[in-house]
């Protein structure tokens, strides 16, 4: 914390001579609009099963569901800003966020925390207006990322990743309660995707970063454990997705095999970590590559058989 206070007063004197003006572009990366953008897919593919699924008129269903994602959007970009604003002495350390503005003094520190709860006192607005079940999500998802990821288990334990996979799941779970009011086994297994998706996802990532991460005393699993405990955790995670498309018997035999093949081949990456001439980084490389790929074929998958169903 005394990195933090030294970084604050030398980001104020800079702030003094230059601009305090902030681009579009800063912005996005202030609000991580790319991790905004990932998680709207499955907030997307929540409320669209959910029409589905409890027979709503999409036409009718439209406002709600414009109503869902500007909130979604308000609440995790807000959060966001706040993880970049604690964040600000380990991102200094790490030269992969040198190009972020908090890093680089473009922004104060009373504006950066007025631009995170104006964003997330709007964004709850929205979605207690859709109902309240949608509005306490909200909150769970705000609060379990602000406090208990970024806060908390971040920087004091190895299973960082994991905590923080809970509230990271929570956005199909606010996509379906936007539409329906309460959540079904399908809104459930929509969540154990993301769930167990991100652990494989952030543990690629972390094993190409594992010296940056040890530089900042972060302790990720690869920085703590060695890759080998890291390939197994994965290993894990993989065989939970397995079951997963079973959730999803009402879009039929068709989504099931589909989805099964898709986890399958991240399987079957996955398990070539195990020979001896395997590259490590390059598996990692392949691995993060897939789970990008993954969440986005996966969701299109839902959206598109419920659509071909609902036709």
């Amino acid at each position: 914390m005394e990195i933090l206070r030294r970084g604050h007063m030398n980001k104020e004197q800079t702030l003094s001579h230059t601009s305090s003006r902030v681009s579009f572009k800063e912005l996005q990366q202030i609000i991580k609009m790319g991790l905004v953008q990932g998680n709207l897919i499955p907030a997307f593919a929540g409320a669209w099963l959910a029409v589905v699924m409890t027979s709503h008129s999409f036409l009718s269903s439209i406002p709600q569901i414009i109503l869902m994602i500007i909130g979604s959007t308000l609440i995790m970009g807000g959060a966001c800003a706040i993880n970049n604003y604690y964040d600000q002495d380990i991102d200094r350390i790490m030269p992969s966020k040198q190009k972020r503005p908090t890093v680089n003094d473009r922004i104060s520190d009373r504006n950066l925390m007025l631009l995170s709860f104006g964003m997330m006192l709007v964004g709850e607005a929205c979605l207690f207006l859709l109902n309240i079940p949608t509005g306490v999500l909200g909150l769970v998802g705000i609060v379990g990322y602000v406090s208990f990821y970024s806060i908390w288990s971040k920087r004091h334990t190895t299973w960082n990743t994991v905590v923080g996979s809970f509230p990271g799941a929570v956005p199909p779970l606010i996509g379906w309660a936007a539409i329906d009011g309460q959540l079904s086994l399908a809104a459930f297994g929509l969540f154990l995707v993301v769930f167990c998706w991100q652990p494989i996802h952030f543990y690629a990532l972390a094993i190409k970063r594992k010296d940056e991460y040890a530089l900042a005393n972060i302790p990720m699993l690869p920085s703590v454990k060695g890759i080998k405990r890291t390939r197994v955790s994965m290993f894990f995670w993989l065989v939970c997705l397995l079951p997963l498309p079973f959730f999803f018997t009402n879009l039929g035999t068709t989504f099931i095999v589909l989805a099964t093949l898709l986890n399958l081949g991240w399987l079957f990456i996955g398990l070539t970590t195990f020979k001896k001439d395997t590259d490590q980084t390059k598996w990692a490389t392949k691995m993060f590559i897939y789970s990008l790929n993954y969440l986005v074929v996966f969701f299109v998958m839902v959206i598109v058989v419920s659509l071909i169903k609902m036709i």
